[in-house]
């Protein structure tokens, strides 16, 4: 993992999950697979896995490029628009 210039703007402590899971997916009635939560402002959103890549469609909407796993036991941070692990 890297650093990258979208770290250092990222609130701290990281914003609390607005919702528990994917509220895309459950409005939908699908399945979220694997969540991710927006480090920038606490969405949660399925991953590129997921029929409908919600977390990926909140970057494209609002820009916000950096999420980090929001599953038990992980904290990997992926960054959109460096497109790398971070």
């Amino acid at each position: 993992m890297s650093e990258c210039e979208h770290l250092p703007g990222l609130p701290r402590p990281e914003p609390v999950a607005v919702h528990p899971t994917c509220p895309e997916c459950e409005a939908a009635g699908s399945h979220p697979v694997q969540l991710r939560l927006c480090l920038v402002c606490g969405h949660v959103g399925c991953c590129d896995s997921s029929p409908y890549r919600h977390a990926t469609d909140h970057f494209r909407e609002t820009g916000h490029a950096v999420m980090r796993s929001y599953e038990p036991g992980q904290s990997w941070r992926w960054c959109y628009v460096d497109q790398r692990l971070v």
